[in-house]
């Protein structure tokens, strides 16, 4: 793939994301790249101008993003009908989605721009919430879609149904609908599996069932599962990716099936998925090496 337009998005929030955006729109520019910054961080350096996310993923080969996980998610969402590449550049404290590490971005890039990277298509979620008589498009996710019982004093009951089949009635403070992606999110810390990228597949998770047999399920991409919220109380919360929210009162469905869209990722050329879980999740122990040496967390080998 050859890379000759390169767009740049970075969270204003961030106070290094000016100063970084800066240095790397050079960096490419020196290199004979055509470079477009998304309007935000355009109006905050002070360039002429920018253009909105949805356009610019139209009008490059390959989007840098500054920022964290959640960047990222936005980002996918914004652009989820364009089927361009994005690299993250970490300035948050975790960045999972964000594998390029700031220190090591040039040359990252470098390898990415002489073809010498991965990509990976991520599954999307399309979610749809029926309100009564309306049904409405609640969005694309990469991660995940949550209902939660929010500040209701008692639990919720989510009658959940796949393929048009009864699954169960969960009563439970909510319940998580993810991705592959999003099985290293918030379905993680509720006790759900790790899920590798490539097994396109459905996660279902509920938040602190009150039955404990009520364990977390992975269902074929192919499935399309319906949600029916029940409460004594006046609503719940719908949550797409942590970010958009939706007011659901009793009686109100969420649909959530594969999307046909996708999100393509770069993967990091100096680390691969497993040594990811190592170094951000802190995942696995400290296995023993060759010849009876300690491998750390990192798989660094000690005596």
């Amino acid at each position: 793939m050859l890379i000759k337009k390169v767009g740049l998005i970075a969270n204003v929030a961030k106070e290094k994301s000016p100063a970084c955006t800066i240095a790397l729109y050079d960096w490419l520019v020196a290199r004979g790249l055509d470079v477009h910054l998304e309007e935000g961080i355009a109006a905050k350096i002070g360039a002429a101008r920018g253009v909105e996310v949805g356009i610019l993923g139209s009008l490059v080969d390959l989007l840098v993003v500054f920022g964290g996980d959640g960047t990222i998610l936005r980002t996918a969402r914004l652009i989820r009908d364009r089927d361009v590449p994005i690299v993250g550049i970490n300035l948050g404290v975790f960045g999972y989605l964000t594998e390029v590490n700031l220190g090591e971005m040039f040359n990252a890039l470098d390898l990415i721009l002489a073809g010498n990277f991965q990509i990976e298509k991520r599954m999307m979620l399309d979610v749809d919430i029926n309100g009564g008589e309306e049904t409405f498009h609640g969005g694309t996710v990469l991660n995940d879609a949550v209902i939660n019982r929010g500040n209701l004093s008692r639990i919720v009951e989510l009658e959940t149904t796949v393929d048009e089949r009864y699954l169960t009635t969960f009563k439970a403070d909510g319940l998580i609908i993810a991705t592959p992606t999003g099985s290293t999110a918030y379905s993680l810390a509720a006790g759900g599996p790790i899920v590798f990228p490539e097994l396109n597949s459905i996660i279902i998770n509920p938040i602190c069932p009150h039955t404990l047999t009520n364990r977390p399920i992975l269902l074929p991409e192919s499935a399309v599962i319906k949600v029916t919220i029940w409460t004594a109380e006046q609503g719940a919360t719908v949550t797409l990716d942590g970010q958009a929210s939706f007011t659901v009162k009793s009686g109100d469905t969420m649909t959530v099936k594969k999307s046909l869209h996708v999100t393509t990722l770069v993967s990091s050329p100096h680390r691969n998925y497993m040594e990811i879980l190592r170094q951000k999740l802190g995942w696995g122990g400290f296995p023993t090496g060759a010849a009876g040496k300690r491998r750390d967390a990192y798989g660094t080998e000690h005596p």
